[in-house]
């Protein structure tokens, strides 16, 4: 089954394009503004539907945030016919325009040939990568960037951070996160942790990111 990514901020044309893809056997997420839309975009969609015009962050920001590190087509809802507007749209990645008000058989019909088009020519690797804020965390390429720009981790540093976001919202304790990254078996102690936690903090408040929070008495955890 496919997966639609549906991005705009009017949940009626949500609502309506949810409806009929899931009619048509797709798998639907959806997005009211920028800031869900690239967040979202970290869930793997086969295509993604993005209006131009949304709160917190417009399409193309969405699509400029998103495209390094997300392949699939990517399909822009507009009302905004100029070809000035086209052609921002494609530089900032996207593949195709659909002019509002528009046919939903038609749009129909863009995204079966999109997605069809692109499984023939992608390969077989999947981009693992989620998005927090202004930073994307690639698990595939054992990254993290904020607004693009690559911030280096070193490989305990990283790994803390990829236990961490990948269970987004889950307290770890000293002892846990030690054992999980240095293994059962290491010589040290779980104190070490701690230094590492606040190098990452540091790094994450130099491009104005806090993620990771202490639950006194429990541990940390990466905020959502």
């Amino acid at each position: 089954m496919y997966r639609i990514l549906i991005a705009d901020d009017e949940p009626d044309i949500v609502a309506m394009l949810k409806d009929y893809f899931e009619m048509n056997g797709y798998e639907i997420i959806t997005a009211l503004n920028g800031r869900e839309a690239i967040s979202q975009s970290g869930k793997n969609p086969d295509i993604i539907l993005l209006d131009v015009n949304m709160p917190d962050a417009d399409g193309l920001t969405v699509c400029r945030t998103v495209r390094e590190y997300v392949s699939c087509p990517i399909i822009f809802l507009t009302a905004r016919i100029e070809d000035s507007d086209k052609i921002a749209g494609f530089a900032a990645g996207g593949d195709d325009y659909v002019i509002k008000p528009f046919s939903i058989d038609e749009l129909g019909a863009r995204v079966a040939a999109h997605i069809r088009r692109d499984r023939r020519s992608s390969s077989d690797s999947v981009v693992n990568v989620r998005f927090f804020g202004s930073l994307a965390v690639d698990y595939s390429a054992k990254t993290v960037t904020a607004g693009g720009k690559p911030l280096e981790f070193p490989k305990k540093e990283f790994e803390i951070i990829e236990l961490l976001s990948m269970n987004a919202g889950q307290v770890f304790d000293k002892e846990r996160i030690y054992e999980r990254i240095w293994g059962y078996d290491a010589e040290g102690d779980s104190s070490v942790v701690a230094e590492h936690i606040r190098r990452i903090r540091t790094k994450l408040a130099a491009v104005n990111e806090s993620r990771i929070e202490t639950v006194w008495g429990m541990g940390y955890k990466w905020i959502k």
